[in-house]
């Protein structure tokens, strides 16, 4: 399998992504296409891939970062910087600041993005001298087109997030979700449809109420379609009370035990479940299924539990991928037959930590937070592409989610990264 794949490094072809202006330096004024109205001129071009119009001229290139223009798929990541990492070993005071980026594959640069509200400031425990060989957990998770912050830790090990911070890449801004009314750490974190589900964890110390509690917000259940923004303090964040947009989170049924609070946990929102295990890699596990639709728990099929071996993600909600760490060996999970199927072989992929999935790739972070690997698994063979990670950082998780509106002109660019 793995000799049938194409792989490509990318990294050092900076040249194969430069610009060759066929068209006259850009003028507000100057219409897209000679001799049409913008607005049909765009009609035309919206059908062309973005990569081709990037590479023509700056009046192209400018719309496919604009709002009208529909959005492609980027990959964005937290990131922690690796001199945090030294500072905390050399520092009583262990808090973590992180970082967030979009790699945008059509200009092949990672782009900071803004940075969250700073009131609170987001400090997170990543790091520990208790914790040598692991990071503790940043849970996030992508649903409705926008980033979800919702579980971390804080100093004295306890909950760093007592309501979620969201950030919607097509608008650029920063918002919060409705308060947990029992925050916590070590959880289950997942989306189904347009809702958010917490199960399990930790709060401030271990109680088998939180560790088999199960909470969800639905994002289409308030007063208004989307988050709510404003320029309370500033144009990316709002500090306005959350609960007057109407989200709130809703008590669901109960998980049967606190086996689910070992470790940070993710539930694979597929064909209306969410599918999720409480150990990870080769070790032995329990696995449970929640049905978003009867508010139901049942058992995860035997072929499913005993071949999940690794890190999964699921692409728009209709196929499960999993890395088996050990092996090194993308599968998708075969429903009518109980097994899982195997991609791809490659030696990149041993040691996953992080998967993403969406427009047919399957984004997966080797061990230690070193590179991402994209399988696009719709071409045969499979083709691989490693997307380097910013020099400087490790990265903590990734999501599949919209390029941001504007990039290049609003966005930070981390030039390192380029590819």
């Amino acid at each position: 399998m793995i000799n049938s794949t194409t792989i490509t490094t990318v990294g050092a072809a900076v040249k194969r992504h430069k610009t060759h202006h066929h068209c006259h330096d850009y003028d507000d004024d100057q219409s897209l296409i000679p001799g049409l109205p913008d607005h049909i001129a765009q009609i035309c071009l919206n059908l062309v891939h973005p990569f081709t119009l990037f590479s023509v001229c700056h009046s192209w290139r400018k719309l496919i970062y604009s709002p009208s223009f529909p959005p492609y798929l980027s990959i964005y990541a937290l990131l922690l910087p690796l001199q945090t990492i030294t500072e905390t070993s050399n520092s009583a005071n262990f808090a973590n600041s992180i970082e967030f980026a979009s790699f945008d594959p059509i200009s092949s640069k990672w782009h900071l993005l803004p940075s969250p509200p700073p009131d609170p400031p987001l400090r997170l425990l990543v790091k520990h001298p208790s914790f040598i060989s692991r990071n503790l957990p940043v849970q996030s998770v992508s649903v409705s087109r926008n980033l979800i912050l919702l579980a971390a830790t804080a100093d004295h090990f306890l909950p760093a997030i007592s309501r979620p911070l969201i950030f919607n890449p097509l608008k650029k801004q920063w918002s919060y979700g409705p308060p947990l009314a029992k925050p916590r750490r070590w959880c289950a974190t997942g989306a189904l449809n347009d809702a958010v589900y917490v199960a399990s964890g930790v709060g401030s110390h271990y109680n088998p109420e939180i560790a088999r509690s199960v909470v969800k917000w639905n994002l289409n259940e308030s007063n208004r379609s989307e988050p709510h923004y404003c320029t309370c303090k500033s144009d990316i964040y709002c500090n306005r009370k959350e609960e007057k947009n109407g989200w709130k989170w809703k008590e669901m049924s109960r998980l049967k035990d606190g086996k689910f609070s070992r470790e940070a946990i993710d539930a694979i929102g597929w064909k209306g479940k969410l599918c999720m295990v409480n150990v990870k890699g080769d070790a032995a596990k329990e696995g449970i299924i929640y049905n978003g639709g009867s508010d139901t728990w049942q058992e995860m099929p035997e072929g499913m539990l005993m071949g999940w071996r690794g890190p999964a993600a699921a692409v728009a909600e209709e196929t499960i991928y999993m890395v088996d760490e050990s092996k090194g060996a993308l599968r998708k999970y075969d429903e009518e037959r109980d097994i899982w199927v195997e991609i791809v072989e490659n030696e990149r992929l041993k040691g996953a930590e992080y998967v993403a999935a969406g427009g047919g790739r399957v984004c997966v972070v080797g061990g230690g937070g070193n590179g991402i690997t994209v399988v696009d698994v719709v071409e045969e063979p499979p083709r691989v592409v490693v997307v380097e990670s910013p020099v400087g950082f490790q990265v903590l998780n990734i999501h599949v989610l919209p390029r941001m509106s504007q990039m290049v002109e609003y966005s930070e660019s981390i030039e390192q990264g380029e590819y």
